[in-house]
């Protein structure tokens, strides 16, 4: 021990007391990658139209799209014959019910029906072992006008599905005290068209609220952003990281709504697009925002939907193709699908961008586990942070189905676990 010791020991004492608030409130706000896989889309339905059947009759009707239309566009053998074995074992991973516009105006009473039976039919998809891996419903916005409707359709809404999770009336079988309801997998509420902090922060306790009197366990949130107030407030202040924060460690998601924003800004109707460069503005601020913090950003929708005749079913699949092609490419790695017949040409993209990046990933991140001399193999010198790319990059190809772990195997040192363990 030298002399110094003492001073130096002073100063990190120092320096800890200091930042200790800054150090607790960054890992509370940037715990990190959220576990698990990440869905590659969100499929919006009705929620007069949603049954506990719904998801695999969207994979009917894609395979019948694919077969009345097929090939796909520039799509090979290969990656056509995992598109329709996805469509069989698992045609939707993210199923919203759509309580907002695709649902459209009803009265009272038919909204409180509709709530009921949503959620009836989501807890039988459950119980039948036919529910997506992902779900959730979108509710109105918490705006003036509609703002008594979208609480009280959430309401009915999960009042309906804890009483499903209930244990049936005189079963010998009791609620144990203080237990909670078990929601099911992958379960979320969206807010769409949000406009300000505050009405995040009130959902957050609206949310608090309906645990408590439900007996639910902590709900996630997707915020929809929208609206160009959600972007830039009237301050000028960027609001989605504050939106973030308000929203209490509850938000998982954050989704882009193209048609809404775009219009909101005065986008003429033919040029209103994922791919217009204020559509990009908006994501690029919602990716930063979101970096670190556990929630994922979603891309919008394409409404051009592939019905019709075979030629334009197939342009409607190459454009949309292309256009999640794009998201990817730009770090999107989910967007939103609101026809059965979009299925194919999202999963042809998506497992098109896993598998031609597949083998230059997996061979460059096996020389950097290697060692250091591997870490600037081809002439590319990776850091830590590049390898976490490169596990996140192989692992999401392995979540979705486009490369399997035999895949993997054919490179040394890597295995499903240490990619995804790396990638987190």
């Amino acid at each position: 021990m030298t002399a110094a010791d003492p001073f130096l020991a002073g100063l990190l004492r120092s320096l800890d007391g200091t930042l200790a608030a800054d150090d607790e409130q960054r890992r509370r706000r940037y715990p990190g990658p959220p576990a698990g896989r990440q869905p590659v889309h969100t499929c919006y339905v009705p929620a007069g139209q949603f049954t506990a059947d719904t998801a695999r009759q969207w994979g009917d009707q894609a395979r019948a799209a694919l077969d009345e239309h097929g090939p796909l566009p520039r799509c090979d053998a290969g990656v056509e014959e995992l598109v329709r074995a996805k469509l069989a074992r698992e045609p939707v991973e993210d199923l919203r019910i759509d309580f907002e516009d695709g649902y459209g105006p009803h009265t009272d009473d038919e909204e409180d029906d509709a709530a009921a039976a949503a959620a009836r039919a989501l807890a039988g998809a459950v119980a039948a072992g036919t529910a997506p891996p992902f779900s959730g419903l979108r509710m109105k916005c918490l705006e003036e006008p509609v703002r008594r409707r979208a609480v009280r359709t959430l309401d009915r809404f999960l009042a309906t599905l804890a009483a499903a999770g209930a244990p049936p009336s005189g079963s010998q079988t009791t609620q144990p005290s203080g237990s909670r309801i078990t929601l099911p997998p992958g379960f979320r509420v969206t807010l769409p068209k949000v406009t300000s902090v505050a009405q995040v922060a009130a959902m957050a306790g609206l949310c608090a609220a309906l645990e408590a009197e439900y007996a639910l366990p902590r709900l996630d949130l997707e915020l929809q952003v929208e609206t160009p107030q959600a972007v830039l407030g009237p301050d000028g202040t960027a609001l989605v990281a504050p939106m973030l924060a308000a929203a209490d460690g509850r938000c998982v998601g954050l989704h882009f709504g193209t048609y809404d924003y775009t219009a909101a800004l005065g986008i003429a109707a033919g040029y209103q697009s994922l791919a217009h460069p204020a559509a990009d503005h908006a994501k690029a601020v919602m990716q930063a925002a979101a970096a670190g913090t556990g929630a994922v950003v979603s891309d919008g929708s394409l409404n051009v939907l592939p019905v019709g005749t075979k030629p334009a079913v197939r342009a409607a699949w190459q454009q949309h193709a292309a256009l999640v092609r794009r998201s990817l490419e730009r770090g999107f790695y989910q967007g939103w699908d609101l026809h059965p017949a979009q299925l194919p040409s999202r999963y042809a993209a998506t497992f098109g961008f896993y598998r031609d990046g597949f083998d230059a990933a997996a061979a460059r991140l096996a020389r950097y586990l290697g060692g250091p001399a591997g870490r600037t193999g081809g002439g590319v010198l990776d850091e830590p942070a590049t390898a976490r790319a490169l596990a996140s990059f192989l692992h999401r190809g392995l979540a979705c189905g486009a490369v399997t772990g035999a895949d993997l195997a054919r490179y040394d040192g890597l295995n499903e676990s240490g990619v995804e363990a790396l990638a987190r």
